[in-house]
């Protein structure tokens, strides 16, 4: 298993998490890893019913970010948030975005 270039827990900059977690697509994946641990992004782009380009485009800002650990595994790459890491640097960010993002109307969710 090999891991993907992500940014040391120093190197992550507040402005490109709160980029990461200001799109739609991208929270919904977050929600969908706090709430999964790990999945991969095969199943993660299924359910959010985006084409393979645009779910791509949306992991790697993610892992760009610092936001989640992806490891590729043979042809198959697993996401996993970076809850400690971001926690380290950023305490209680994390934890506040999702849990105001789960105070969003189900109707809202459904959109993306």
């Amino acid at each position: 298993m090999r891991l993907l270039p992500h940014p040391s827990v120093e190197n992550i900059q507040l402005t490109e998490v709160l980029r990461a977690l200001s799109d739609p697509v991208r929270l919904e994946i977050v929600l969908r890893l706090a709430a999964a641990g790990e999945m991969t992004c095969t199943v993660a782009g299924d359910a959010l019913g985006v084409h393979k380009s645009t779910a791509s485009h949306h992991y790697r800002m993610l892992r760009e970010s610092g936001v989640v650990l992806t490891k590729q595994e043979g042809r198959l790459k697993y996401m996993s948030l970076r809850h400690d890491d971001l926690q380290a640097r950023f305490p209680g960010l994390l934890d506040a975005v999702l849990a105001a993002a789960l105070r969003i109307p189900a109707e809202a969710h459904d959109r993306v």
